[in-house]
């Protein structure tokens, strides 16, 4: 529950000055008047939780009860905190660790009391099994998150476990008995004596508030967050931690909160609709600070909640949170200041402002510190008396005189970056507000209208009206909120402004219309885009580049997400760098308990199709060429195999070995890195154990790994599909095994024994590489390549296999007579494809410079330049197969056709192409 705690002492980022003494507060001379005898049972240093514990113990032994021992143990802690703190500059996460420990181990001694108490009265509670029924305390905000301030209420839930009866002689509902030790809880913690108090309880935060019973069941719990659970609730329960007892969190009973807590907090969708809710508690907060200040000019320099204050530092990173944790639990933090390092890391948040707004938090808490030791009151206002004022700045290192002074003038600017920051986040765009009010449509200049309004409508473009209207009078439309048909507006709006402004063209903000059609049931995406105005305006841009994006966002909408990051378009896929984040959100999964197939699967299909998207954008907006969308597109299926294969091992029963001696090789497009959008994988799959010494094993282990490899690339999910897989390539296609010994693979491919491979298969494998699974197969593998590539062949025969199977391939794909395909047509891509493979395997054995995979383009030139094909018809030909490959591509973009009349060629540019690549069939095939 708690990280182990150094007695030494960090050296703050801004020491204090030796001029400002701890001995300025008046807690701390109260102390020292009341507690001088007591003061030396605290051993020199930063108090840890072992030395709390054995104060609490010592003070006992003097002859105090339970509570006073608990408050007087707290003064004696403060105390110590604050010279640290003051006089020797420590670090602010030491004192609020400090402060946690103080308070977690005040709850475990009074819990431990409260129970037995209680268990004299009634008897131990107990289950239907007979089991003692646990009863955990929940720390919320600062406590949960271990940030606790100095002089902080602590925000508690009480949960017990089951329901049950007492095993007393007047046996009582387990209820009543927990009502019972929450009450002796509050006594034992809360309650004003001469000694004071340990803590302000509040249990406000609790299922139904204050109207709330004060202890709730897990079943009580459970059934509030489904029924009444509240968008701000989710916020408060994101810190939430189970702080006593002790041994329900070391023993992991307690773990079973967080099956109720975690799906409430964070959503299994990018939920961009908590905006609303936030925004709204935090007006009220904000309306609340305002009208306690009237009056009183002291509470405008609240450095907690008014504008710019520590609450809504804490709200940006509760928010981001929020929205994003579902699929990233790798954020999932309690403390502030992870939380903002983490959010930065995962590009949610520009660095520098994390790094900005941490230091803003860092001083502000420290400065709320400062206010809070001089009388040990929560409050987090400045002091209007001048020498207290002084002493804060003094104590931070800084100077006020009359005509100025530095503490105030540095507050101001950490609270204008603050609410900068904020207001950035959450006011970047208003939501829509109830009919008639002034938000809304704003293109509309007038009272906000819903989308179905005939007003409304009539003042778009026509054209755009006639979409708009085609589902906004349809029922599902008619049966939304107001709210959200205002929401649907506010986005035609924009985009109807687009439109007027030139932003964007009319089929851009039409297909706009048609993308949003399928969604309107599925509001979060559409959240995502009221909020975050410059992601439509990206958006709509992408849609009038080309039409295939608009399919791609119709099966995949949360990839939108994505136009928020503003490295799109400069970053490049880094393969090491994709497979590091999967492996950290595995490791965070596994944190939060929830690494089950299903969140895994979803993990792969998300991250997979968010890479697809960002090389997409890059793609249509023209910052990579058609080669470098295929690379990655090929480094990415190379890197979601890789992840695939270890996350599956993992979780294979029949795994004998922590690691498989297996190896993915890639044919086909993937093969080439030639792959492109919605391309399936053509693959074979070897192993390679021969010194499992049960060799009978090893073949049935493989088979069930590659069984379930399959599974989980092509099973389709909440998060969509990632790959179709193609095996027919292996050895003896589709009537062969779905894996093959390495050892077995080579006697196949160099023709040794009885079944061996054909022309056809030898032809596929001068495309083929080493893709996924060990490495230490791949050079095993090559050599395996580099002999069936160099193995000498009667070049006619071989010439004439090659031609009869590019003639059954044309067969099956004919075209009609007068028209050109970019692809199949005599001319088009295949034909250097084949004549390719046919100047491979003919000559590789010669010319070793053929045998590496670096495609098509590099081997007609490097076969141009070792004598086999006339001067220029080479380059010409990988040329042309350069601009078929980009006019193919750009026309499948926009779901064009990429048959073209041949009457057309010229004036589309394509005769050349074909005529090269003619000449290179020519020059292979019947110059001899």
């Amino acid at each position: 529950m708690t990280e182990p705690q150094s007695d030494r002492v960090a050296t703050a980022a801004a020491p204090a000055s030796p001029g400002a003494l701890a001995e300025h507060s008046r807690f701390v001379q109260r102390v020292r008047r009341r507690y001088e005898r007591e003061l030396p049972l605290l051993p020199a240093g930063l108090p840890s939780r072992a030395a709390m514990q054995a104060l609490v113990e010592a003070l006992q032994a003097q002859g105090r009860s339970l509570p006073s021992a608990l408050r007087v143990a707290r003064h004696l802690v403060l105390e110590r905190l604050a010279v640290l703190d003051i006089e020797a500059g420590a670090a602010m996460h030491e004192i609020t660790e400090a402060m946690t420990h103080l308070a977690e181990v005040s709850l475990c001694l009074a819990l431990t009391a409260a129970r037995a108490e209680q268990d004299l009265v009634a008897g131990a509670p107990r289950n239907e099994a007979g089991e003692v029924i646990d009863f955990w305390v929940l720390g919320m905000g600062k406590l949960g998150a271990r940030e606790l301030n100095v002089s902080s209420d602590i925000d508690l839930i009480y949960v017990y476990e089951d329901e049950g009866q007492t095993d007393g002689p007047r046996p009582v509902s387990a209820h009543e008995y927990f009502a019972g030790v929450a009450k002796k809880l509050y006594a034992l913690i809360g309650e004003v004596t001469d000694d004071g108090q340990v803590f302000r309880v509040d249990l406000a935060l609790r299922p139904n508030g204050n109207s709330g019973p004060a202890a709730v069941s897990m079943a009580m719990l459970e059934e509030y967050f489904l029924v009444q659970g509240r968008e701000w609730e989710r916020f408060a329960w994101l810190k939430s931690r189970v702080v006593a007892p002790l041994e329900s969190v070391q023993n992991g009973r307690a773990l079973a909160l967080r099956s109720l807590v975690t799906p409430f907090v964070y959503r299994r969708y990018l939920d961009y609709g908590v905006f609303e809710g936030l925004r709204q508690l935090h007006r009220k907060i904000r309306d609340e600070a305002q009208r306690r200040a009237v009056g009183r000019p002291e509470r405008a320099n609240d450095v907690k909640l008014s504008r710019g204050g520590i609450r809504e530092i804490e709200f940006i990173v509760q928010l981001l949170q929020v929205v994003r944790g579902g699929h990233f639990p790798e954020i999932r933090t309690r403390s502030t200041v992870k939380a903002l390092s983490r959010l930065a890391s995962l590009g949610l948040m520009k660095p520098d402002t994390a790094e900005k707004l941490s230091e803003c938090y860092e001083f502000l808490r420290r400065v709320e510190h400062r206010i809070q030791f001089l009388d040990d009151q929560q409050t987090h206002c400045l002091p209007s008396a001048d020498a207290d004022l002084l002493w804060i700045a003094n104590s931070l290192g800084m100077v006020c005189r009359p005509e100025g002074c530095e503490l105030l003038e540095r507050l101001c600017e950490v609270r204008e970056t603050v609410a900068n920051e904020f207001d950035a986040l959450l006011h970047d765009s208003q939501a829509p507000g109830p009919a008639g009010g002034p938000k809304g449509c704003r293109s509309c200049n007038g009272p906000a209208l819903p989308v179905d309004a005939e007003e409304f409508l009539a003042k778009l473009q026509p054209e755009l009206a006639v979409a708009v209207r085609r589902w906004a009078s349809q029922a599902r439309v008619q049966n939304l909120r107001e709210d959200s048909r205002l929401r649907l507006a506010k986005l035609v709006g924009r985009a109807a402004m687009a439109v007027r402004d030139e932003g964007c063209s009319l089929d851009a903000a039409l297909r706009f219309v048609d993308w949003m059609e399928p969604l309107l049931r599925r509001e979060s995406y559409l959240a995502l885009l009221v909020e975050r105005p410059s992601v439509q305006t990206r958006l709509l841009r992408l849609l009038g580049l080309a039409r295939w994006p608009m399919r791609y966002l119709m099966q995949h909408p949360g990839v939108i997400d994505e136009l928020a990051d503003n490295r799109l378009l400069s970053e490049r896929f880094d393969g090491p760098s994709f497979l590091s984040d999967l492996q950290a959100r595995h490791e965070a999964w596994e944190r939060s308990g929830e690494a089950h197939e299903e969140a895994l699967l979803d993990t792969l299909r998300r991250a997979h199709h968010a890479e697809v998207f960002r090389t997409l954008v890059r793609d249509i907006e023209g910052q990579i060429t058609v080669e470098q969308a295929a690379d990655e597109l090929s480094a990415l299926a190379d890197a979601v195999l890789q992840c695939t294969i270890d996350w599956t091992w993992a979780r294979l029963k029949q795994a004998h070995r922590p690691q498989p001696r297996f190896a993915v090789i890639a044919y086909g497009k993937l093969g080439g890195k030639e792959l492109g959008y919605g391309g399936d994988l053509d693959v074979v799959f070897l192993f390679d154990d021969e010194d499992e010494a049960d060799k009978d094993l090893v073949p049935e282990v493989y088979g069930a790994f590659v069984r379930k490899l399959i599974t989980w690339l092509t099973v389709r999910t909440a998060a969509g599909e990632l790959f179709d897989i193609d095996t027919a390539l292996r050895p003896n296609g589709n009537s062969g095994m779905l894996v093959t010994s390495l050892a077995s693979f080579e006697k196949y491919q160099t023709g040794r024994g009885s079944n061996t491979a054909w022309t056809w298969e030898h032809q596929a494998i001068t495309r083929a590489r080493f893709c996924a699974g060990d490495a230490s197969l791949a050079a095993r593998f090559e050599a395996v390549r580099s002999h069936v590539l160099t193995a000498p062949r009667d070049h006619a025969a071989l010439r004439e296999e090659v031609k009869a199977m590019r003639e059954k391939v044309r067969a099956a794909k004919p075209v009609r007579a007068g028209w050109f395909d970019l692809k199949h047509s005599a001319g088009g891509m295949m034909d250097a494809e084949f004549a390719l493979q046919y100047l491979v395997l003919a000559h590789s054995g010669a010319h070793p410079e053929l045998i590496p995979n670096l495609g098509v383009i590099a081997l007609l030139q490097r076969a141009e330049a070792a004598g086999l094909l006339p001067a220029g018809v080479g380059r010409a030909a990988a040329d042309a197969y350069r601009e078929l490959r980009r006019a193919q591509h750009r026309a499948r973009l926009d779901e064009q056709a990429t048959t073209f009349d041949e009457a057309h060629l010229d004036e589309l540019g394509l005769r050349a192409q074909r005529d090269a690549m003619l000449a290179l069939w020519r020059a292979v095939f019947e110059a001899a």
